[in-house]
């Protein structure tokens, strides 16, 4: 069933039917990815030599990482049309953001917080699955009152996107910017400074705006200020976590409803949230695994030290008991919001805001993912850490791809960083080369943006 109304109709019955029906939905396609996987995944079928001939419990599945995955990715990968060669041709082409590998593959590609960076392959049914999930999402936000307010504001849609590479939602923007919903959609920098970012909005003045949670938030300060006037009916966060009371201040500057995503490259489609600012799975097409540092299960209502995913709809690359480095905890309980999927908060993704004051005196805030996203589409960077050491300073750690000149990258990263402060009023800030490379946390992630202070 990979039509998008048929799609549609089995969310709406898994939903319907509660847990029972989600548990034998994700249990029965957790047996056919892994058949498929053995079949037609020369890595994984090396892996599972020896495991039941049927599987429908993840836990029977040994635990697989973005590093082991992508070292291996012409023997993971289902695809005979496709090799890591061609893949790579393709994201170093800025130009092709947005467009289908072979007419029929979307391509994204995430940062190296694992130290690893990563591509990620969906094909038409996978977008079909991710499509008929976001209807689902949508569908637990909208209410009437902001169905109408969306119409009444013209659907005009404003997403916050970074440019330059083939991430998620610079593909997602690229494709709706240039598809029969251009007209309505359009598409913001998140390397703008705010100032302008703020001018742009207030002449687009969007029905909908999906910006990433930290820049959601800073355009709140905007709206409490009486710089930003827009009215949007509903307001997307993604990519960060933010705590809940920021949600609820978000709301309350553009009096508007506030949902927010937890999801990856990995897996999409992976939760949205409710009033209750818990975030539902969804389970019928993901399995979500909290467990401790030696992958055995965490009890829900215990934060855990990582959690495994396993994607039950991606068959052309099968991501299977993934381990996706994220501390998350599991409702113990059924949530108050009546939603029957199971509902999670993230640990381990609260980003911080970078801060600074122009020489004149003003202050001048900076999301994370401004200057990450800048970092991640240069050509050669495997892996970097930018860390504010004063109120004037920023050091980057930077570790060269094998290959690439050491010194020539310096450059282009201390230039690209120099010009995104030098547009915020921030050229006197200095950007310096450090000496030693990116630091772990104790989880054995690279945190990409370390700000000067650490408010709790």
């Amino acid at each position: 069933m990979s039509s998008l109304l048929g799609l549609l109709w089995d969310a709406r019955r898994a939903r319907r039917g509660g847990p029972d029906a989600i548990t034998r939905r994700q249990r029965d396609r957790l047996a056919a990815i892994v058949d498929h996987a053995r079949t037609n995944s020369r890595f994984y079928r090396r892996l599972y030599r020896d495991l039941p001939d049927q599987v429908t419990d993840p836990a029977v599945l040994p635990v697989v990482d973005k590093k082991t995955l992508m070292a291996q990715f012409d023997d993971w990968i289902c695809a005979p049309d496709l090799t890591l060669a061609d893949i790579r041709r393709f994201v170093d082409d800025p130009t092709r953001v947005g467009q289908h590998l072979h007419g029929r593959y979307t391509v994204t590609t995430t940062s190296g917080t694992t130290g690893t960076h990563g591509i990620f392959i969906q094909d038409h049914h996978t977008m079909a699955i991710t499509a008929a999930m976001a209807a689902r999402m949508f569908g637990s936000w909208l209410t009437t009152r902001t169905i109408a307010k969306i119409l009444t504001g013209g659907r005009r849609m404003a997403l916050i996107a970074p440019t330059g590479g083939h991430f998620a939602t610079a593909t997602a923007a690229a494709r709706l910017s240039a598809g029969r919903r251009g007209k309505t959609t359009r598409v913001f920098s998140v390397h703008d400074p705010i100032p302008q970012l703020v001018d742009g909005l207030n002449q687009f003045r969007p029905a909908i705006l999906l910006p990433y949670a930290t820049v959601g938030a800073m355009l709140a300060s905007e709206a409490q200020a009486g710089r930003l006037h827009i009215d949007p009916a509903l307001v997307v966060l993604s990519a960060e976590g933010l705590p809940p009371s920021e949600c609820d201040r978000i709301a309350a500057a553009f009096g508007a409803t506030v949902g927010h995503t937890y999801a990856a490259n990995e897996v999409p489609f992976l939760s949205y949230s409710c009033r209750y600012h818990w975030l539902h799975v969804n389970a019928d097409w993901v399995t979500v695994e909290p467990v401790d540092a030696d992958h055995q299960p965490v009890p829900p209502g215990e934060p855990s030290h990582t959690v495994l995913v396993t994607n039950l709809a991606n068959r052309i690359q099968p991501i299977l008991r993934y381990n996706l480095g994220d501390s998350i905890l599991m409702r113990p309980d059924p949530c108050e919001c009546g939603n029957p999927l199971p509902a999670i908060r993230v640990q381990g993704r609260a980003a911080d805001l970078l801060t600074f004051t122009t020489s004149a005196g003003q202050p001048v805030t900076i999301a994370p993912l401004a200057l990450a996203t800048l970092v991640e589409r240069i050509p050669g960077v495997e892996l970097f850490q930018i860390q504010q050491a004063t109120p004037t300073t920023l050091r980057v750690r930077l570790l060269p791809a094998t290959g690439a000149d050491p010194d020539n990258l310096w450059h282009r990263v201390h230039d690209d960083i120099t010009n995104l402060l030098a547009s915020h009023s921030l050229g006197h800030v200095d950007v310096e080369r450090a000496n030693e490379p990116p630091q772990q946390t104790t989880g054995g992630k690279y945190r990409q943006i370390i700000p000067l202070t650490q408010p709790r």
